[in-house]
């Protein structure tokens, strides 16, 4: 069974659904092998590195505001307080709670080599101890030092040097994007053959969402399929570059394929690129003459680019052959 946890290293909930999960793991009847693999989300991308103290951050009126929506009926103190027992519960302690406010890209860069280079197991010890300085330790997880000391108590040797050389940006940029795609939107969000879990939930429910997966599976489509989808969601989303990051290795494996070049076409029109724009949707109407769709995003795009004469036969074409594409 894989086991995807999608969560920010900063997010207290983070440490107590990795407890609970274990808990819920050991409770199981066994005899399925199981991978648990962490994925990026962040709650902040604007956290500062390195960081500052949390203490300052906390007194801001504005952040105080936001803090009230986590938990509406408790001011912020009164909610740190609660889930600091509930993570007292759990064994994480005795000191618990963080002491800066920090950026935790770097984390999730390190986070991510680590399944690169030893898999889900050295990954697994490298989120503990990136866990354990954020909240227990009280150190900045934003700092290179930090993060090479988190590296070396797991075991992960040349972490440092391959942060220093920038390892880890693009996995966690695509994740990030992979996970924006898919409606990922708490932390810890826990994924298994396309069913969802969000929150920290209590063992005995993560059990019950684990054995309902492994009873009812859901098939999942070619890798190549799902990017595209990915793709198709984010540009949904109005993130046309981000789709454009996912549609990359589509373009360059399959670029022939007709699905890819409209979805990278319309994403290139959405992000202004109308030169890329026109060049990808000329050559899907020269290849598919009947395409009333290509026919409509190139007169759209030729007249965005100020050629209405060449906009209008495409645009006429594309009426003629779908008449809910004329114009009133």
């Amino acid at each position: 069974m894989h086991i995807e946890i999608w969560a920010d290293v900063v997010c207290p909930w983070a440490y107590i659904g990795k407890r609970r999960l274990e808990r819920a793991l050991a409770a199981a009847d066994g005899g399925v092998p199981t991978e648990v693999v962490w994925y990026p989300y962040r709650l902040d991308p604007t956290a500062p590195a390195p960081g500052v103290p949390l203490d300052a951050v906390l007194r801001d009126p504005e952040v105080d505001t936001a803090l009230r929506s986590c938990a509406p009926a408790l001011t912020p103190a009164e909610n740190r307080a609660r889930v600091s027992r509930i993570a007292a519960d759990e064994g994480l302690g005795p000191r618990w709670g963080a002491a800066w406010h920090a950026s935790s890209h770097d984390a999730h860069r390190l986070i991510a080599l680590a399944r690169a280079h030893g898999g889900a197991p050295l990954q697994d010890a490298v989120v503990e101890e990136v866990l354990h300085a954020h909240f227990v330790a009280a150190r900045d997880i934003s700092r290179p030092d930090v993060l090479a000391d988190a590296a070396e108590a797991a075991g992960f040797a040349g972490a440092a040097d391959l942060l220093a050389a920038g390892g880890g940006h693009a996995e966690v940029r695509e994740r990030l994007l992979t996970g924006a795609a898919m409606g990922v939107a708490t932390s810890p969000t826990i994924v298994v053959g396309g069913r969802a879990l969000a929150g920290a939930q209590p063992p005995e429910v993560i059990l019950a969402f684990l054995r309902d997966a492994v009873r009812d599976p859901r098939p999942r489509p070619p890798r190549e399929v799902e990017r595209l989808r990915h793709a198709e969601a984010l540009l949904d989303r109005r993130d046309p570059l981000g789709a454009l990051v996912l549609l990359g290795p589509l373009l360059a494996e399959h670029g022939g394929d007709r699905g890819v070049r409209t979805l990278a076409a319309r994403a290139y029109y959405a992000s202004a690129q109308l030169g890329r724009a026109e060049a990808a949707l000329r050559g899907l109407v020269a290849d598919f003459p009947d395409d009333s769709y290509a026919r409509l995003l190139l007169g759209r795009t030729l007249e965005r680019r100020g050629d209405r004469d060449a906009a209008a036969p495409h645009l006429a074409a594309a009426a003629t052959m779908t008449p809910a594409y004329a114009r009133p």
